[in-house]
């Protein structure tokens, strides 16, 4: 690194006329890793953070793909909401044993006490019947 510097002479009084002189100043030596070192560190420290990204992006989609559909509004197999399905006294999933007097319509009116005919029809496709005798076990679609 160097300076310029303007000296005036006072001793001729001929003429004083300035100029200019370089001087050099000492030099200042950097202290610390190297530029190479802390480029590599650097460079590191940008890959530890892309693998970080991508490690909780795939948490967080294996997080939201796990979680049940309905959870996000989706509806049961008996076409009913998901709040609604879990008040009433069927729902899907469940193993039901059919009991005296019980028909197919007054099971789907326990599925879906809004729409029966949907829970019905959902009901004899999975029986391949309309018809339940006493004591049949049913999975509840």
């Amino acid at each position: 690194m160097a300076a310029i510097e303007i000296v005036e002479f006072d001793e001729f009084e001929v003429e004083a006329r300035p100029y200019l002189r370089l001087v050099s100043t000492p030099q200042v030596f950097r202290t610390g890793p190297s530029l190479a070192n802390r480029r590599a560190a650097r460079a590191r420290m940008m890959k530890r953070r892309r693998r970080t990204l991508v490690a909780f992006a795939l948490v967080l989609g294996l997080v939201i793909l796990s979680w049940p559909g309905h959870a996000f509004g989706g509806e049961t197999g008996a076409g009913l909401p998901t709040d609604l399905a879990n008040s009433s006294v069927l729902a899907s999933g469940m193993n039901y044993v059919v009991q005296p007097g019980d028909t197919v319509n007054s099971i789907a009116r326990m599925m879906n006490p809004i729409d029966p005919k949907v829970a019905r029809t959902v009901l004899v496709r999975e029986l391949d019947s309309s018809v339940v005798v006493p004591g049949e076990r049913i999975l509840i679609p």
